[in-house]
């Protein structure tokens, strides 16, 4: 044996120096390891779900196996349904723009506008969150003028009933006028005909990103990315609950209240709009 091959330990000269029988480091490792691959593929099925927007079971075991992940469609659909994912079900709405699409889609109006004050575009976005043992969906809308997040809503499910809440929880904080537009992607979340009616029915315009193209939702992809990296990647959320006071400790304390943007010449959200008030 070599000095390097030396340095390397054997599980049985493992289990020797510490005193743990063969047989409980095997045990312990088959209890918690398969959890550990599991959780892997669970996360990237959602991530999947988010990317290609609602794929039923045999394409995202397609975008799996193409991946080079071996995985059969029964795994794939007892874990969708493990995380809620199976509920989701296409309805057909009248259609406005899109004579293929058998959902409503609307123009993005929101390309090249650059709001002068708050109020003016608003923009949305869904985002996936890994708990200890399942995960949640994180709905957001954000001013584009100020940055600052104005609604929000986390949940179990994809289920339309999410963003309807983050939509409702922005309108109850703030008065939009007549026109504001509402820019998002074009998810069954958005195209809901409740979530829809109620845009209308608040005088809303609505704009949607072009299929395909997340850079028509750039500033929401890159709040999404500042979420993640300085709050969801930090934490380790025991529960539903434990994940919605820490994430709302975030977004309405920290992120509007505290951290500074270049792009408001280092201000806060909340401080940028008071000072233009």
């Amino acid at each position: 044996m070599t000095q390097l091959e030396d340095t390397w330990l054997t599980i049985d000269r493992a289990c020797q120096l510490t005193n743990v029988p063969r047989a409980s480091y095997y045990r312990n490792w088959q209890e918690h390891a398969p959890q550990q691959v599991e959780m892997e593929l669970r996360s990237r099925i959602q991530q999947i779900c988010l990317d290609y927007r609602l794929l039923g079971t045999r394409r995202v075991t397609a975008v799996l196996r193409a991946e080079g992940l071996p995985v059969c469609r029964k795994r794939v659909q007892r874990l969708m349904r493990l995380d809620n994912l199976l509920a989701l079900r296409k309805r057909r709405y009248v259609v406005t723009t899109d004579a293929r699409h058998t959902y409503a889609v609307y123009h993005n109006l929101a390309a090249g506008f650059r709001p002068s004050g708050p109020n003016q575009l608003w923009v949305a976005d869904l985002t996936y969150i890994r708990l200890r043992e399942q995960f949640v969906y994180l709905a957001v809308i954000l001013d584009a003028w100020s940055r600052r997040v104005v609604g929000w809503a986390l949940g179990e499910t994809l289920e339309a009933e999410l963003t309807v809440a983050a939509l409702r929880q922005a309108l109850a904080d703030r008065a939009v006028p007549p026109g504001i537009l509402h820019h998002s992607d074009r998810g069954v979340q958005y195209c809901a005909q409740a979530y829809v009616e109620l845009l209308q029915a608040s005088g809303f315009t609505i704009s949607m990103s072009r299929a395909g193209n997340p850079y028509d939702n750039a500033l929401a992809e890159s709040f999404m990315r500042t979420l993640k990296c300085e709050e969801v990647y930090l934490r380790d959320y025991r529960d539903l609950e434990d994940a919605r006071a820490r994430i709302g400790e975030f977004l309405e304390d920290y992120y509007n209240r505290r951290r500074l943007h270049s792009a408001l010449a280092y201000l806060t959200p909340a401080a940028f709009e008071e000072a233009r008030a």
